[in-house]
């Protein structure tokens, strides 16, 4: 028959474990949850003192937290009964004594002696087979609670308070991971990381800095491939609303029915393949900023649903009857003239009018060219980070072919004329052959078809390195069984004798 006192006992053991497992799902900051969980081990095992030790990145043990121990005893682990904690930690085994005077496992273990400790008891803290610290209980007074079951439920406990430890650090490593990507993308999409001294983008800057901190619509308006997404961006993540979501979304040539379900959700069974409820993107980007490109093809229906989205912030899934409130600030794009829509009955005026509070005009590239040497600078550069290599230099013939270029793909187009010259002049400069744009090809000597270039390119680049096909591959970063295949196809076509 278990006695009343034994019954007790393991009544607060089984209250203990259940309040720490409570802390895993209750603390995620890791201080407050180690002082919990130190508060019910000394209190369900009437320890009088203790304190616990973790794992640091570079492996050191450190005292994290201490009960009826003096700071500076807390801080050198060799005052409080270190010997007893290597053991632990080295065996991963939990250590219990009843008689820690006359343990023999204890005889060199000098605090044990000069504190006159009577009881001690020491588990780790174990999870997936690895060791993250330990938890230090004694008593120089009683030792009532120090017994085989006070052990089993320290073996437990510790088990299940490593769980809320390693959930703790996880938190705090994601939290520090997400203040470092957010800081990260800040500084990717200030202001001053959109290129251009040119009269047009500087009317542009001007522009932005009035209306950053504020929550109205914005319509930027523009060609393709000038930069409305990275505008898009840029306000958001120098608005207050920068810690929220940005989401984006292309409105154009998507089907009626899939973009209204992305843009506001659906019920499960609303429709054919609807088999649970689905989020829209405007509950996604609640808080923050909804970025809807090429709003002009948007249909009719969903315009009637966009406007009272900016109306009232109100949002109803599809097949659903219930209403949901979101807070976005919605910034929309298009490269058509979308008044002239609103004229031609394709756009309804009232959203009109919602979405064009502020319109910001984005300039081609043909309207900036004193901005090409700039953007080509900055292409090169971040092309170079992004593959390890130094800056690629470019002649100035070539420089001037593009400068010369209409660009009817815009700053996106360059990139991508830049990106391929790159990998195409190997590691020579970047030259008028290494550029495919009509210009570069008239001034290099007539005009020739992208195949007639890239063969080019290939077999004078495979001249240089002596016909080693290996390095000519290296040389053009492309891999040697796609040099191989051109090999073969211009040999068939008596491109190559």
């Amino acid at each position: 028959m278990p006695t009343e006192e034994t019954t007790f006992l393991e009544q607060e053991a089984l209250d203990a474990l259940l309040r720490v497992s409570q802390q895993i799902n209750s603390i995620t900051e890791i201080d407050p949850l180690l002082e919990n969980i130190m508060d019910i081990a000394v209190e369900t095992l009437s320890a009088e003192r203790g304190f616990m030790v973790l794992k640091g990145d570079d492996g050191a043990l450190g005292v994290r937290v201490a009960r009826n121990i003096a700071h500076d005893q807390a801080q050198d682990m060799t005052a409080i009964s270190a010997s007893v904690v290597r053991q632990v930690i080295q065996n991963s085994e939990p250590v219990l004594t009843l008689d820690a005077q006359a343990d023999p496992r204890f005889q060199e273990a000098q605090s044990v002696i000069f504190q006159k400790i009577l009881s001690a008891a020491c588990v780790p803290f174990r999870i997936k087979g690895k060791t993250l610290g330990a938890i230090y209980l004694d008593s120089r007074l009683d030792r009532q609670r120090f017994n085989q079951k006070g052990m089993n439920f320290l073996s437990a406990f510790g088990n299940i308070a490593a769980i809320a430890i390693e959930n703790a650090q996880l938190m705090s490593q994601l939290r520090q991971e997400n203040i470092q990507w957010r800081h990260e993308v800040q500084e990717r999409y200030r202001f001053s990381e959109i290129i251009g001294n040119s009269l047009a983008m500087q009317e542009v800057f001007d522009l932005l800095n009035k209306i950053v901190k504020s929550d109205i619509s914005v319509l930027l308006e523009g060609e393709s491939g000038t930069g409305k997404e990275l505008v898009a961006k840029a306000l958001h993540y120098n608005s207050p609303r920068r810690d929220k979501p940005f989401v984006a979304q292309f409105c154009g040539n998507l089907a009626e029915t899939l973009l209204e379900s992305e843009l506001f959700g659906h019920k499960k069974g609303s429709f054919t393949g609807a088999i649970r409820d689905k989020k829209g993107l405007f509950e996604v980007a609640n808080g923050g900023t909804f970025f809807l490109d090429e709003i002009a093809d948007i249909p009719a229906l969903i315009q009637a649903k966009l406007l009272r989205v900016l109306q009232d912030g109100e949002i109803r899934r599809v097949g659903d009857t219930e209403i949901h409130h979101v807070d976005v600030r919605i910034i929309s794009a298009t490269n058509r003239n979308l008044e002239k829509q609103v004229e031609a009955g394709q756009f309804r005026e009232d959203l009109f009018y919602r979405l064009n509070v502020i319109t910001i005009l984005m300039p081609p590239l043909r309207d900036r060219k004193g901005d090409i040497q700039l953007l080509v600078q900055y292409f090169l550069d971040a092309f170079a980070n992004r593959n390890r290599t130094p800056t690629k230099k470019i002649t100035q013939a070539a420089m001037k072919a593009l400068e010369n270029y209409n660009w009817p793909g815009n700053v996106r187009e360059l990139e991508n004329t830049l990106e391929r010259a790159v990998v195409l002049s190997g590691d020579r400069p970047i030259t008028l052959e290494s550029l495919i744009i009509p210009q570069a090809r008239e001034l290099a000597g007539g005009r020739k078809t992208l195949k007639e270039h890239e063969k080019e390119v290939v077999m004078r680049t495979l001249e240089e390195n002596g016909g080693n096909k290996t390095k000519t591959a290296e040389a053009l970063d492309v891999s040697l069984r796609w040099l191989h295949y051109k090999l073969a196809e211009w040999k068939e076509t008596n491109a190559v004798k």
